[in-house]
């Protein structure tokens, strides 16, 4: 009986371990299709001055401002020039939006290499890791952060021109289906490029 229990209970232990290792092999994949995703498109990270609804809604004209310095870019290095290029007048215009609505806020942006979190839109999620972000503090910083993609302009596309829009930004069929539900599962999906990615850090650590 005792060694019918020893079997049972290796059986359940190399169980695991292949499931672990199918995850973390599932996880190593998916992490280098996000790296690969994080080189064709800009997100958008504003932080507002604080949670007022009105500091909160100068968040939006932030990115219609960028949205109309990129609408003419046709790839992801034009988009990243155009941007660089046109910082100083879209932190000029956002300020004098800003004075427009009555406050005196400072506004800080730049184009810079930027840590976001797995975050889920309308239709679509975009994995944990680094991304070329446009990065926009305004006044204090003190508000909520708002996250977004101005390039392509995925977070303002129609559902119906959604896949449209990407293809026209240069996201491939790779790129689609891991950021839709196209297959399914996609946060399952993430969730296993974090546990990877937390793996990665610890054993960095020993």
């Amino acid at each position: 009986m005792r060694k019918k229990t020893g079997n049972k209970l290796h059986t359940w232990e190399a169980a695991l371990l292949l499931a672990v290792a199918a995850a973390l092999l599932w996880g190593a994949c998916t992490l280098q299709r996000q790296d690969a995703l994080g080189q064709k498109v800009i997100r958008l990270h504003v932080i507002a001055n604080s949670d007022s609804e009105a500091d909160q809604a100068l968040k939006l004209r932030v990115l219609v401002l960028a949205e109309d310095i990129l609408r003419q870019s046709g790839d992801m290095e034009e988009a990243r020039q155009r941007l660089t290029e046109a910082l100083p007048r879209l932190q000029q215009t956002a300020a004098e939006e800003i004075a427009a609505q009555g406050s005196r806020y400072t506004v800080s942006a730049r184009l810079e290499e930027t840590e976001f979190p797995t975050r889920e839109y309308d239709g679509f999620a975009l994995p944990s890791g680094e991304y070329l972000a446009l990065r926009v503090v305004i006044g204090e910083g003190a508000g909520k952060n708002w996250w977004c993609v101005v390039f392509p302009p995925l977070c303002t596309t129609a559902a119906c021109d959604f896949q449209e829009t990407a293809v026209s930004g240069g996201l491939g069929e790779e790129d689609l289906s891991l950021i839709t539900e196209e297959d399914g599962g996609y946060v399952l999906r993430f969730r296993a490029v974090e546990l990877w990615e937390g793996l990665r850090q610890w054993l960095g650590k020993h």
